[in-house]
């Protein structure tokens, strides 16, 4: 797929303003997308969309699901309107902070209003919903029951890892299960309820977005978590033993100056996918494009080949490469798409087979300033010398902020980048979004940190460290029109 010259804003949905504490999916998105099209941008970009948990640092990368969204984004406020939670329930918790999100008591807050529209839905036989309801039960039940089941199992087993769980549960015995579904059959329709309010309000979103020209950019990564529905529900997709314990894990391979990374995400058995002609992963595009327009792979690389390693094995450097499903998963995909809206992350792994896949279907791949050196004439990452195939960003959702990056460089490499951009340092932020719009990259992207001139503090992730990501968040101050004016005239000068 080709896409238009065109730019957008990363801002995951946690870091919207709203009353509650975190982002959710009700005033704050719309006020959002209002700012976006105040500055002629086009595109919205955000994280994964799936159920986190503190016991995984709360990061949307290590989802309970591939397929069911975040219950702390539903909108209280809507529940109110619609008649499910009274006026009383809206008060703020005491914890609640309009810069960060408190996750712990944020979403023991969440749990509880939750349960509560809940209950007053349940209670009305005859109300107007029922129907709306059962209907998304239906249609979504490939992939909702087996993550109601789940959820619920979750609880009844104290959170613990399901491959932990009581063996006729581990191996999904028909019996056990159908025995589970019926002592929790209210916890599974209650987090059925969640997921049906989630998605009416995300449509109701999606909807405002497009009415104001506002396309969404969602996040596919490559691996779920091993402590999903996800593995748990479709065990043939993984490579997993006969207990169902992962036999092999993903990661990434020892180079010069580190010792590789073992993520621990459980591989896929690509042969029995092939096997089955993907309906795992086509069951996973439809899901994710009834909610968004376009889809960053995360890992790109893993479609290509994979670095296995033994599920034993502390250590990446036992890993081995494997081959990936390459040009064969793709065409699939597109026989049953229609069409591939895909964005790549090939950071880090640009080697000929993988640029030789993305480019066959014209995947734009991703170019980030602060990974350029700024003294080699040429080099790939700075902006000047982004191909047209390309999205280029100021910062993402796992660097440092454009100010962040710019208090850390070393003198030589701020002298060669001010040479290179014409900069004098002054406003760093906006340097950079105005070489990065300037490029020939079809698509520029930059973080609302960025548009704000924040430094370290405002990071969203740091990764390989297990604490104090994914929490920071704008407020409705920061949707400021000069800057919406400002981002609206470099967008006009570079024709995007």
């Amino acid at each position: 797929m080709r896409f238009e010259r065109q730019s957008g804003v990363f801002l995951h949905l946690t870091s919207l303003p709203g009353p509650h504490g975190v982002g959710d999916l009700g005033a704050g998105a719309r006020e959002f997308i209002d700012f976006l099209a105040a500055a002629d941008q086009s595109l919205w970009q955000f994280c994964p969309l799936g159920p986190t948990s503190g016991a995984h640092g709360n990061s949307p990368y290590q989802a309970y699901s591939a397929f069911a969204g975040n219950p702390i984004l539903v909108d209280l406020r809507d529940l109110a309107d619609r008649g499910y939670l009274d006026e009383g329930d809206l008060d703020p918790p005491d914890a609640a902070s309009r810069h960060e999100v408190r996750y712990d008591r944020i979403t023991e807050f969440k749990e509880s209003k939750l349960r509560s529209a809940y209950e007053r839905f349940d209670a009305d036989p005859n109300g107007d919903d029922r129907d709306v309801f059962e209907a998304f039960c239906a249609a979504q039940s490939e992939w909702l029951d087996d993550y109601a089941l789940f959820i619920s199992l979750k609880a009844e087993f104290d959170g613990r890892l399901w491959t932990e769980w009581p063996e006729e549960i581990v191996t999904r015995d028909p019996d056990a299960l159908e025995d589970r579904r019926e002592q929790l059959a209210d916890e599974i329709r209650y987090h059925k309820f969640v997921q049906w309010v989630f998605d009416e309000q995300w449509q109701a979103m999606a909807d405002y977005a497009a009415d104001h020209g506002v396309k969404l950019v969602g996040d596919l990564p490559i691996y779920v978590a091993l402590d999903s529905a996800d593995v748990w529900s479709a065990p043939d997709v993984f490579r997993l033993d006969e207990n169902n314990q992962p036999t092999e894990v993903a990661g990434v391979p020892p180079n010069p100056g580190d010792d590789g990374q073992r993520w621990g995400n459980p591989v896929y058995d690509w042969d029995t996918c092939r096997d089955n002609d993907f309906a795992w992963w086509r069951r996973r595009f439809d899901r994710l494009f009834e909610q968004v327009d376009i889809a960053r792979i995360d890992h790109f690389k893993g479609f290509d080949e994979f670095w296995a390693i033994p599920a034993e094995a502390d250590s990446p450097a036992a890993g081995q490469w494997r081959e990936g499903p390459g040009r064969e998963f793709f065409d699939r995909m597109r026989d049953h798409l229609g069409e591939l809206p895909f964005l790549v992350e090939d950071l880090g792994f640009l080697d000929e087979r993988i640029a030789s896949l993305r480019d066959h279907y014209d995947f734009p791949g991703m170019r980030v300033p602060q990974y350029a050196d700024w003294c080699e004439q040429g080099h790939m990452y700075q902006p000047m010398h982004y191909p047209e195939q390309s999205v280029g960003y100021t910062s993402t959702h796992d660097t440092d902020t454009v100010v962040g990056y710019w208090r850390e460089l070393g003198d030589r490499q701020r002298d060669c980048l001010k040479h290179n951009l014409g900069a004098d340092g002054e406003g760093i932020e906006w340097d950079i979004i105005e070489a990065v719009w300037n490029s020939n990259a079809v698509i520029a992207m930059t973080t609302m940190q960025d548009l704000l001139g924040l430094d370290s503090e405002a990071r969203f992730n740091t990764p390989g460290t297990a604490t104090g990501n994914w929490r920071w968040r704008v407020t409705t101050d920061g949707f400021d029109d000069d800057i919406a004016t400002e981002l609206m005239l470099v967008t006009d000068r570079t024709i995007r």
